[in-house]
């Protein structure tokens, strides 16, 4: 027998029955509501009445009863772009937007194909690297010292993502192997670098490999930095992916076996994707917490987007608006942590609408 759904509750009715219903609940509600407004007019009067937009100096906003936005104007592009030479600021903002374009293209479903993903990073990526390093076409060379700023930021959290996910996938595996060498080596490494804090990996990449490998093997400083923080990344990843292979039922291999599938094909094409789907909310909050750690580089002498926002507040008597800097800060961060928290909402929706069909 079919039942008819219960009648939509309107706004109004909803908020008396949760919000008005009892004197005490109308007390609470009229105090704590009163509470916001106050709280939101205050932040409306600091950040946009008495705020000043534009100023020369910081001597313009020292009267001014709201906030010295004047200091973004002057200052922006230090704390976007870093030490990056100032007429090729141009640069450093395209290869922001080649490789923002390209993580935005990433979450498209068009693009989940493993070739189709590899082409757009592999182009998106190497715009980004060719504009950044210069030396082909015209451009003027620029070394990866005096790379900073907001690019940097994403070319370390990009980078550290893009190497440590197969990284993570191989440790994953290993861990699971029935060989007892590969497995004792895989879970030995994981368990070495999980009890060692971040900043001594990076120590050690940046400073201690130099003194222990001849020249021709050191490479790059940034690079050698960003695979130390790969490696990071990779061994608690691998342990997400490890968890999630073992909450795939067994009798998913053994059906894929029964219509001929050989093991690589198995784990590629029927395990992986099952645990990738059932730690989704773990891999989310692994990849958002890798974007926010990356302003620990700054420790090793590189200047992402939080130490190029420090430098801003020392020069040109800026200090007195460290508050609007830092706020400013804050808005990049959450802009792309946010972004992908709901990234991670949505993706997790989509597969259970499609778990349901």
């Amino acid at each position: 027998m079919d039942t008819a759904a219960p009648p939509k509750e309107s706004l109004a009715a909803w908020a008396h029955r949760r919000l008005f219903s009892t004197w005490f609940d109308r007390i609470v509600t009229l105090v704590f509501g009163a509470g916001v407004a106050w709280v939101l007019w205050q932040v409306l009067g600091w950040a946009f009445l008495g705020a000043v937009w534009s100023a020369p100096n910081s001597d313009a906003c020292a009267g001014a009863s709201g906030a010295c936005w004047a200091v973004i104007e002057a200052r922006g592009r230090l704390i976007l772009f870093g030490l990056y030479p100032a007429e090729e600021h141009w640069r450093s903002a395209l290869a922001c937007l080649a490789v923002m374009v390209t993580m935005g293209l990433s979450c498209w479903p068009l693009f989940w194909h493993v070739k189709r993903l590899a082409a757009l990073w592999v182009a998106g990526f190497g715009l980004f690297l060719v504009l950044m390093r210069g030396g082909v076409a015209g451009l003027a060379p620029v070394t990866a010292e005096q790379w900073g700023g907001l690019s940097l930021t994403l070319f370390i959290f990009c980078g550290v993502v893009v190497a440590g996910m197969p990284m993570a996938v191989g440790l994953a595996l290993a861990r699971r192997s029935k060989l007892p060498v590969v497995r004792g080596c895989a879970g030995g490494l994981i368990d070495v670098v999980r009890s060692l804090p971040l900043l001594t990996l990076l120590f050690t990449a940046a400073v201690v490999v130099p003194l222990l490998v001849p020249g021709w093997l050191q490479g790059d400083k940034l690079v050698r930095v960003v695979l130390a923080y790969a490696l990071f990344f990779a061994c608690y990843q691998a342990e997400i992916l490890r968890a999630g292979l073992q909450s795939v039922h067994e009798g998913q291999g053994e059906a894929a076996a029964a219509l001929g599938l050989s093991p690589a094909q198995r784990v590629f094409l029927i395990e992986l994707p099952q645990a990738f789907r059932n730690t989704l909310p773990s891999t989310i909050n692994q990849v958002v917490i890798t974007f926010k750690e990356t302003s620990i580089v700054t420790i090793i002498g590189f200047f992402e987007v939080m130490a190029s926002g420090n430098a801003a507040l020392g020069s040109g008597d800026w200090g007195r608006a460290f508050i609007e800097v830092y706020v400013f800060l804050g808005l990049i961060y959450f802009v792309f942590v946010f972004g992908l928290s709901r990234y991670g909402a949505w993706l997790e929706a989509r597969m259970r609408r499609g778990q349901r069909h």
